[in-house]
Order: structure tokens, then sequence, then C-alpha cells
């Protein structure tokens, strides 16, 4: 356990403008789905500031801990955050699914949370992607 909790340090350990980049992407990726899900009725945040404690305080965090993982591993550990964060979401109403949405016509409304962790898993090998090219591209000079 002492092992994994040194290497968890060593992972969130990062130069502050990454964190930066990492918390502004996040964020503003975050925004943009809670906005995308709640136009064309999908799924939305009860609370705009979940975008805050969902993508910031809980996302960002796993992402540094992923970051120099493989892609593959990168998506199977993100499905299980994600996975815990869609079941909380929903179990707690803390997130709200409209009824008869398109992924529930599509695939079926019991098929709903497993569809969202899903897609979301992938966050955390692409936001991990994106970052590092932003962050190389302001800072690679300095």
């Amino acid at each position: 356990m002492k092992d994994f909790l040194d290497w968890a340090k060593a992972q969130l350990k990062v130069d502050k403008r990454l964190l930066l980049v990492y918390c502004t992407v996040y964020f503003m990726w975050g925004l943009g789905m809670n906005w995308f899900g709640t136009e064309v009725e999908i799924a939305r945040f009860t609370f705009w500031w979940q975008v805050i404690t969902c993508y910031i305080l809980y996302m960002v965090p796993i992402s540094l801990l992923l970051r120099k993982q493989p892609f593959h591993a990168q998506y199977a550990y993100g499905l299980i955050a994600m996975c815990l964060l869609e079941f909380g979401g929903y179990a707690l109403e803390t997130s709200y699914a409209y009824p008869n949405n398109l992924l529930d016509q599509f695939f079926g409304e019991r098929t709903f949370a497993l569809g969202m962790a899903l897609f979301f898993g992938l966050y955390f090998p692409f936001g991990n992607w994106a970052v590092a090219k932003i962050y190389k591209a302001i800072f690679n000079d300095r």
C-alpha cells in the first residue's frame, strides 16, 4: 500500500502550469458537455457547479494518475472511475437523464448509464492527450 501511495503522490506532483491547463480544459469541456446534454435533452447536472466537482475535483486527479499509462489502460481504469461516477450521479439524483432521450431511444433505457460510462471513459486518454498537446504548445519554449 505504501508503494501505491508513493506512486500516486509522485503522479499528482506536477508543474502548476500543467495543473492549470488540466483544470481549464476539463472545466470548459464539462461546461460544454453539460450545455450539449441539456440542449439535446440527453442528460444534465442538477446544478451547474457540479462541473467543478466532477470534472476538476474528480476527473483531473484521475487523469493525472493515468496520464503515463497506455491508451487501453487509461480507458479501462477510466471506465471504472466513470461507472462509479455515473452510478452515483443517477442514484443520488445529482444528474438528470431526460426521459426518452436519444440514447434511450437508440440503445434502450436500461443501458443509459452504461452507455454514458463507456463514452465518458474515453475522457481520460483523450483528455490527457489534449492537455499534453496544449501544454507543450504553450510552455515548450520556456
